[in-house]
């Protein structure tokens, strides 16, 4: 049987309300950012039992990110909708109050004010896309938040290079950035409110997304483990990675032979996050969830062989500093984005299973963050993350072990594929509208 060809334009408001969504969330995440990164542009040079202060208030933000993710497993996927804005700033709230601790209490003390700092806001991603899920536009809009958190990593460490530069105290710098990124912060949060749920079609098409009990987890990992653990396994890789990146990146450009200025942070990764959004917000086109799950699959293959040429290239000197940042940010956004909007959004939409994106987002993110935790603190060559690769600095890690990992999340991914290419595509659950008769799901959402 033929699908329905697709309507020849949106409504109006449909094109209204995907772009205000886009908005809200790139606004709301964006402004996060600004409670948690710009801290990253300050170079923390005081030595605590024998580790440079840097690498000590990394760590203790990423333990507490990490056990929020572990803490969202449950919360994110049992949220109900009409809690998740007050919850957000709730959160804000608690992360902006551990900055100002974080000014006030003196190193390296002071460095268990960021594990609180980062306890809150690891639970802020789940509860932004949670108003973007289930929806025919959701890679768009999930695009759109997306690029928000690889723009404002950039934007973040140039805000907080610019507060140093002003003559702000690097302890005093992250929380005055908060108090920066308020306004914004609010504003986003309020747009989200605005936000209408998903419609029929939407349910009929992606499936519709509910709260999740602990017996729906367990049902959802158990039946799909031998696709998943694959998955985890390479967002894992690809949160060290990542990670890594981010918060060193002054040290990277240094270990490159340059020092970049605060402006080169929003540069790069305003061209990473272009690419990426227009690659991952091109998968909304593709109405079989099925045939956009394996285009999805195959992105994160692209994007690993550009992690492979520019590990390759730079350690045989055949690009710039500049180049390398960018192709770097390239591949590793390219699959960690198409997780996040397409993989487990068509998975649920293929598959017709209940459950949410809080609840697969959660599981991956959560092992990706204890996975860089593990490097933080069992990596001695971190010490001198000022960054001659020759002794052991962050360069040396990523060129050390890039093209390995880059082969690992390759091999992950084509088990992924092969357990969905051999698996009939899945039959769609009753949908009921809300006076309780039956509706018939569109032929597409049955992949």
């Amino acid at each position: 049987m033929t699908p329905p060809p697709p309507p020849a334009q949106p409504p109006k408001s449909d094109i209204f309300w995907a772009t205000w969504s886009i908005a809200a969330a790139f606004i709301t995440y964006f402004s996060m950012y600004g409670f948690r990164k710009p801290f990253t542009a300050a170079s923390f040079d005081d030595t605590f039992f024998e580790q440079q202060f840097k690498v000590i208030v990394v760590v203790a933000q990423v333990i507490g990110y990490t056990i929020s993710k572990f803490m969202g497993i449950k919360i994110i996927s049992e949220m109900s909708p009409a809690k998740r804005a007050a919850t957000i700033l709730a959160l804000i709230a608690i992360a902006q109050a551990a900055l100002a601790l974080f000014g006030i209490v003196p190193r390296p003390w002071n460095a268990a004010c960021l594990l609180l700092n980062g306890l809150p806001l690891g639970m802020v991603f789940g509860l932004v896309m949670g108003f973007l899920e289930g929806r025919r536009l959701t890679e768009l809009l999930a695009a759109g938040l997306c690029a928000s958190f690889i723009l404002a990593d950039g934007v973040t460490k140039s805000l907080g290079a610019w507060l140093l530069e002003q003559g702000v105290a690097e302890d005093w710098m992250p929380a005055v950035a908060g108090i920066a990124s308020t306004p914004t912060l609010l504003l986003g949060v309020f747009m989200l409110t605005r936000i209408p749920r998903p419609s029929p079609a939407d349910e009929s098409h992606r499936a519709e997304r509910t709260v999740m009990t602990s017996g729906d987890r367990r049902a959802l990992f158990a039946k799909y483990a031998i696709a998943l653990v694959p998955l985890i396994v390479m967002y894992l890789a690809l949160t060290v990675l990542r990670s890594l990146r981010a918060d060193f990146q002054p040290e990277l450009w240094k270990a490159l032979g340059e020092s970049a200025r605060p402006a080169t942070f929003t540069y790069t990764e305003t061209i990473v996050a272009f690419v990426v959004l227009i690659a991952s917000g091109a998968v909304v086109m593709i109405r079989s969830n099925r045939a956009a799950f394996f285009v999805g699959l195959g992105a994160c293959l692209v994007g690993f062989a550009m992690l492979g040429v520019a590990f390759w290239a730079q350690r045989n000197g055949a690009i710039s500093a500049f180049t390398y940042m960018v192709l770097m940010g390239l591949g590793l956004y390219l699959p960690y984005v198409m997780v996040h909007t397409t993989i487990f959004e068509r998975m649920l939409a293929m598959t017709r299973e209940k459950g949410n994106l809080g609840f697969l987002m959660y599981l991956a993110d959560s092992f990706g963050y204890l996975g860089y935790v593990a490097v933080l603190l069992g990596k001695g060559a971190l010490r001198g993350t000022g960054g001659d690769a020759d002794e052991g600095g962050v360069l040396k890690l990523f060129t050390s072990a890039g093209l390995l990992i880059a082969g690992v999340c390759a091999a992950a991914i084509i088990i992924t594929w092969l357990f969905f290419a051999r698996r009939p595509a899945g039959h769609a659950q009753p949908i009921v509208d809300a006076a309780g008769a039956p509706r018939t799901p569109h032929p597409e959402g049955q992949g």
